[in-house]
């Protein structure tokens, strides 16, 4: 089972704060850094200083660290035009030495969308859609040869689909809980699928429809990988635990039921009820970005007892 950082900055973190927390990332041995892609914070936090945007935070990280993956749980579709966020993925891909993976979601916030002018069109899955089609069009393009795509959205004519990641393929990443677009959208544009916050349960419901449609588009169901993100709560004791949920204003009960909350032990039985329904990778949602020693506890606790 991979673990890997999952770091919400909207929430209240600049850009120091998470360069701290990808290097203990890459020191502590996870295998990724994941930020999300939003504008505005969410709930009770103040959101100070201030939103950071994604891709300019891993272009920094690219130049900071020289192991763990780099990505987004997910890019907005509404934030960037499809042209330009291939440029801005496929320059992190280089200045990181092919380390990059994109997740790309429809965007759903409208509320970041009022707070920056940033416009929330109705049709947002169709968009996600044209959108795949176009990024990973553009960085399958031979050089040489140009693209061109003439869609209902948006036009692409005669691009040289420039630049190119340094990795052949950047792993894309589609997630959700749709039961029939996502599931076809996942088939045919993933090598990874992941579902945010939902149990074991009706991740397994989940997972298999996206296999089912993963044959019907011709493909082996396990050429994709199948992750969960979850919130993570963990402490050596309750107390511990009842600390760091006070901290982040959550509930122990609730985090327990919805999260991997409780002591190492507790997580790691919890995590391997994902991994019984086909899970591999965990995406582990830190929300407390100033305690680095909750990432010490489980690369010490829990991560030996995955592997």
């Amino acid at each position: 089972m991979d673990l890997r950082i999952f770091t919400e900055p909207q929430q209240g973190a600049s850009y120091d704060t998470l360069l701290s927390v990808a290097k203990a990332t890459e020191d502590l041995g996870f295998d990724a850094f994941f930020r999300s892609d939003h504008y505005l914070q969410m709930g009770g936090a103040d959101g100070l200083p201030g939103p950071t945007d994604a891709w300019l935070t891993l272009a920094g990280l690219a130049r900071e660290t020289s192991r763990i993956r780099l990505g987004t749980l997910m890019t907005a579709a509404t934030f960037r035009l499809p042209g330009v966020l291939a440029i801005q993925v496929a320059q992190v891909d280089a200045m990181s030495g092919g380390r990059v993976e994109f997740g790309l979601g429809a965007g759903w916030f409208a509320a970041e969308h009022t707070a920056y002018g940033i416009p929330f069109p109705r049709e947002k899955f169709p968009r996600l859609q044209e959108q795949l089609e176009i990024i990973t069009g553009l960085w399958g393009t031979p050089e040489g040869e140009t693209f061109s795509f003439d869609g209902e959205y948006y036009r692409i004519e005669d691009s040289p689909a420039l630049p190119k990641p340094v990795q052949s393929r950047v792993p894309v990443l589609v997630g959700g809980m749709g039961k029939e677009r996502t599931p076809r959208l996942a088939a045919r544009y993933a090598d990874e699928f992941n579902i945010p916050f939902a149990s074991a349960e009706d991740s397994a419901a989940q997972f298999d429809r996206v296999r089912r449609a993963a044959e019907e588009a011709g493909r082996k169901p396990d050429d994709l990988v199948y992750s969960n993100a979850l919130v993570a709560c963990v402490g050596r004791d309750d107390a511990e635990v009842a600390r760091r949920a006070a901290v982040i204003g959550r509930d122990v009960d609730e985090l327990r039921r919805n999260g991997l909350a409780g002591s190492p032990a507790e997580v790691v039985d919890k995590i391997g009820r994902f991994a019984e329904i086909g899970a591999s990778r965990i995406y582990l949602q830190i929300l407390d970005l100033d305690d680095l020693a909750h990432l010490e506890l489980i690369a010490g606790q829990v991560k030996p007892q995955l592997s």
